[in-house]
């Protein structure tokens, strides 16, 4: 299954891009065996975002591994933080660093075209005519794109992120007033740290599809995954600690979802 999509009935659509475990029989023998574990994988979030389905939400998850192609990088392979260590369309290495596949065995420009014909676009298509008909069924939508990643990386980052990464492609995915609502939400957790277009702004589901001018407000969130499992293997679900963490993950999705009512009066 290379995505599944639920339709909900409010202007809300939940990308969860990442979460996808699938590498297809076929191409295992390519990768290094460390890569059929699949470390780098947004785990869980289908859980986390459960709260979606309630709030009548539109739910767009991966089924295909990321390891195989992001479906959150654009089809021509820019990189996406120029000056940093990025990950590519058909990714070649672990977020270590280390090499994905065995010697020779990286995917060709053939390779990499059929899996975006394949993969990337079928997604993409999905997610773009589900906003559509949100949009023409409310006159606005929000688009959330979920993510989660180990809080420590220095293949990536330097040092430790911040808990909750609100990223709006600095201002240019969302209105200001939907940040800012997030960003509020956020704040009312102190034993939380969040930041605001910090390291990680958005990908290219949150550059590409939102466009405030025109109703449609893309907001990406990357979170900590030490806030709801184990970050480490066998990256097992931590009820507790989930349980603490998803209704403020659900605050902020609500008070975007609030602020991009209030734009449309």
């Amino acid at each position: 299954m290379n995505f599944h999509l639920h339709r909900g009935t409010v202007p809300l659509l939940v990308s969860i891009p990442h979460m996808g475990t699938e590498i297809p029989p076929q191409l295992r023998g390519d990768y290094v065996p460390r890569a059929l574990e699949r470390e780098d994988t947004d785990w869980h979030l289908d859980r986390l975002y459960a709260f979606a389905h309630e709030l009548g939400a539109s739910v767009l998850q991966a089924g295909v591994s990321r390891y195989v192609i992001d479906l959150n990088r654009p089809p021509d392979d820019t990189p996406m933080y120029p000056g940093a260590s990025n990950t590519e369309l058909c990714p070649t290495r672990f977020f270590t660093g280390d090499p994905l596949y065995r010697e020779g065995r990286a995917p060709s420009p053939e390779e990499k075209a059929r899996r975006r014909a394949t993969y990337w676009q079928p997604y993409h298509d999905a997610l773009q005519e589900e906003l559509a008909r949100l949009k023409a069924r409310h006159g606005h939508v929000l688009l959330w794109d979920a993510h989660s990643i180990r809080a420590e990386i220095p293949w990536l980052f330097e040092g430790r992120l911040p808990d909750l990464n609100i990223g709006t492609a600095d201002g240019k995915s969302a209105d200001p007033s939907i940040a800012r609502a997030v960003a509020a939400a956020a704040a009312r957790h102190p034993e939380v740290t969040h930041v605001v277009n910090g390291r990680f702004k958005g990908g290219t589901i949150t550059r590409r599809y939102g466009q405030p001018a025109q109703q449609v407000h893309a907001v990406q969130l990357e979170m900590g995954q030490h806030l709801y499992m184990r970050d480490a293997p066998p990256w097992n679900w931590e009820p507790e600690a989930a349980s603490r963490i998803e209704p403020i993950v659900r605050a902020m999705v609500e008070a975007a979802l609030a602020a991009c009512e209030q734009l449309r009066g």
